[in-house]
């Protein structure tokens, strides 16, 4: 092998790693182009169905059907943000989200309250808690730091809205524009098959994407119901909230009883504790309990079997490898990825034992 080689293989090699660098600046420069596509994609897939049966059975052509959706999409946002963002600006202080320090105060407030209650100890616990300085190193920002950004953001939420629904709409109106695009990329030969899993693949993720937002709205309702029923102030928020953060595979439902839960205390501080705030929030964790047992085994159950048709053993394990590795946005991407992925390895390896086992459902 003479020096020449070596050279031009070393060139080779740099101008391959300059590549990928420079692809990775640009992907970096653009993530928030590609973060409207991916959201625009999730909204074809959603409304993919009403278009469909705009077509065939009210037997709209494809451009009303399309902008027919669209408006019903559109005024669903419009809806959920007349509703949702004045009540939690107009009602932020109320609800301690926008007040950390004021939040800080009425949790420990309810700590005191709850050691004086069951006899705790509270001098002692409270002087300990001062040592260790646990109270100190808790990021109470946490639980409102989703809502303020919505707020404070609306200006690139407006942006990125317009983005969003103006992709989504060329995605429905030409369904083929996506896929079309990435067949560009494909080999001659191999075009068939990949059609045959981009129909697959679209058919399954429509039909998860449609059984996540009847699992949020079952949950909402029952939330909603529950909450209005405990008589619990700013019911509709918090049950929305929740929900929402419902999407996160288990550590969502956690997350979400704790934020119900804390909301509930710290919104009664003043009222007596073992005759108003204990009382409400057992009633509020029976609501939740309720929530949560639906949803495991009833909604869950429709959703993974009738769209991602995956074991749930399978589907556990999925969601906390991704987790582990890619953190919360893992967690929520890793079932739709997977069963692309699942889709994929089946229409091109088949024949292997291990994906047969995987896809048979399929």
């Amino acid at each position: 092998m003479t020096s020449k080689i070596i050279a031009n293989g070393i060139l080779r090699a740099l101008g391959v790693v300059a590549a990928i660098a420079l692809l990775l600046v640009f992907i970096y420069k653009i993530q928030s182009v590609i973060i409207y596509i991916a959201i625009s994609v999730v909204i074809s897939l959603t409304g993919r169905p009403i278009v469909l049966f705009f077509r065939k059975r009210l037997k709209f052509n494809n451009l009303l059907a399309v902008a027919t959706t669209m408006l019903l999409l559109l005024g669903f946002i419009v809806g959920l943000v007349g509703l949702f963002i004045p009540l939690i600006v107009e009602q932020g202080h109320n609800l301690s989200l926008l007040d950390i320090n004021q939040l800080q105060l009425n949790i420990e407030n309810i700590y005191n309250e709850i050691s004086r209650h069951f006899n705790l100890k509270p001098l002692h616990i409270e002087e300990s808690f001062q040592e260790s300085g646990i109270l100190s190193h808790i990021n109470f920002a946490i639980i409102p730091e989703f809502l303020n950004y919505l707020v404070s953001g609306f200006g690139s939420f407006s942006i990125g809205l317009f983005s969003v629904l103006f992709i989504s709409f060329f995605f429905l109106r030409d369904s083929k524009l996506f896929e079309n695009s990435l067949l560009t990329l494909i080999p001659d030969s191999k075009v068939g098959r990949v059609k045959h899993s981009f129909e697959k693949i679209k058919n399954l993720l429509s039909r998860y994407f449609v059984g996540l937002i009847f699992q949020i709205s079952v949950i909402f309702i029952i939330y909603t119901i529950g909450l209005l029923i405990v008589g619990v102030q700013n019911a509709v928020v918090i049950a929305f909230l929740c929900a929402l953060i419902n999407l996160i595979p288990y550590l969502g439902p956690v997350i979400g009883g704790v934020i119900m839960i804390l909301l509930t205390m710290t919104s009664n501080l003043g009222a007596n504790f073992s005759d108003v705030i204990l009382p409400e929030t057992l009633y509020v964790l029976i609501v939740i309990a309720l929530g949560q047992l639906i949803d495991n085994f009833i909604s869950q159950p429709i959703i993974f079997s009738r769209s991602v048709k995956s074991h749930p053993l399978e589907i556990f394990l999925v969601i906390i490898i991704a987790g582990l590795l890619f953190g919360i946005l893992g967690m929520v991407i890793a079932i739709p990825t997977y069963t692309a992925l699942k889709v994929v390895l089946k229409e091109f390896i088949s024949d292997n034992k291990v994906v047969q086992k995987l896809t048979k459902n399929l």
